[in-house]
C-alpha cells in the first residue's frame, strides 16, 4: 500500500504528464484550426485548453489533499480531492454545453442557406493525432488513477477521452466536408453537438458522487451491511445500533454504538473496541475513521 505522500508525488506526476500533452495538443490545434481555416478544429483546441487548466486544477488541489489533519481540520483534507473533482465535472459540464449550444446553431445557419467554410487538410492531421494521443493518455491515466484510488485522476482521465471524443466529432466533420465537399459540412456540428451529450453525461456522473460526499451521504447499504457483520463477528459484542457512515476523499468515517456485558473491565472492553477499529481498517483502509460508543448490554 503507497503512503500518503507516495500517493501524492504519483498523482502529481501523472497530471504533470497530462499537462504537457495537453499544452503540446492545444498550440498544435489552435495552429491546425487557423491555417487550415477549422472552426471545428479551433473550438476543440479549446477544449484541450479546458484539459490543461484542470491538470492545473488537479495539481493544486492533491497537495492540499494530501496534508494530514491539523488544528482546523480533525478528519483530514480528503474533500479537496472531492471539490476538485467537482471543478473537473462542472468544466466538462460547461465545455459539454458550449458545444451543444454552438453546433445547434451552426446547423440552424446551414437549415438557413449558410454554406460552411471547407476544411484544410492539416486540420484532419490534427484530429486524428489528437484522437490517437488523448486515447492513450486516457488510459494511462485511469489505469494509474483506479490503483492509486483517486477519483480526481480518474476524473481527469475521462476528461482526456471527452477530449477524444470531441476529435472523433472534427474528425467526421473535417473529413465529411474535404471528401464530400462544402454541401456535407454540416457533418461536423452534428457529430459536435452528438459528442456534447456525451460530454455532459460523462460530466453528471462525476459530479453526482462529489455532491453526495459533500451532503454527507451515508456509504451504500452493501458496505453498512459489510461494516454490521464485522462487527457482529465479535462475540462479546451485542446489537451494534445508530451505525453512521460517510465518505471523506478517498477514506470513510464510520461511527456505531455497541452493547457488551456491564461486568466487562474497562481493560477487556477497550481490547474489543481496538481490535473490531482494526478489523474495519483492514476492510476499508487504513485512513478510516472509527468512531465506537459502548453501552452496557441492557
Amino acid at each position: 500500500m503507497k503512503t500518503g505522500s507516495t500517493r501524492e508525488k504519483e498523482i502529481l506526476r501523472i497530471t504533470w504528464i497530462g499537462s504537457i500533452v495537453n499544452f503540446s495538443l492545444l498550440i498544435f490545434k489552435f495552429v491546425a484550426g487557423i491555417v487550415g481555416h477549422s472552426t471545428a478544429m479551433v473550438a476543440d483546441a479549446v477544449h484541450s485548453l479546458s484539459d490543461f487548466v484542470t491538470d492545473l486544477i488537479v495539481i493544486l488541489f492533491v497537495r492540499i489533499s494530501g496534508k494530514p489533519q491539523d488544528e482546523s481540520h480533525d478528519y483530514g483534507h480528503g474533500k479537496y480531492e472531492t471539490l476538485a473533482t467537482a471543478i473537473i465535472g462542472l468544466i466538462l459540464l460547461a465545455v459539454g454545453f458550449g458545444l451543444l449550444v454552438n453546433s445547434a446553431r451552426s446547423i440552424l445557419a446551414v437549415c438557413r442557406g449558410q454554406v460552411l467554410a471547407t476544411p484544410g487538410m492539416l486540420a484532419l492531421v490534427a484530429a486524428v493525432v489528437s484522437i490517437l494521443v488523448k486515447e492513450l493518455l486516457y488510459q494511462y491515466t485511469v489505469f494509474k488513477g483506479k490503483g492509486l484510488n483517486s477519483k480526481a485522476v480518474i476524473a481527469n482521465a475521462w476528461h482526456h477521452r471527452s477530449d477524444a471524443f470531441s476529435s472523433i466529432g472534427t474528425l467526421i466533420g473535417v473529413g465529411g466536408a474535404i471528401l464530400l465537399g462544402e454541401k456535407w459540412s454540416v457533418l461536423d456540428p452534428i457529430a459536435a453537438l452528438v459528442v456534447s451529450l456525451f460530454i455532459i453525461k460523462v460530466s453528471i456522473s462525476l459530479i453526482k458522487p462529489c455532491l453526495d460526499e459533500l451532503l454527507e451521504r451515508s456509504l451504500p447499504q452493501k458496505e453498512e451491511e459489510r461494516i454490521l457483520e464485522i462487527i457482529g463477528s465479535y462475540p462479546e459484542v451485542s446489537s451494534p445500533h445508530h451505525l453512521r457512515t460517510r465518505r471523506i476523499g478517498n477514506s470513510i468515517a464510520i461511527e456505531v454504538h455497541i452493547r457488551m456485558h456491564g461486568a466487562m473491565t474497562l481493560q477487556d472492553a477497550h481490547e474489543i473496541t481496538k481490535g473490531i477499529e482494526q478489523s474495519l481498517k483492514q476492510e476499508f483502509g487504513a485512513a478510516t475513521h472509527v468512531g465506537i460508543h459502548m453501552e452496557p448490554i441492557k
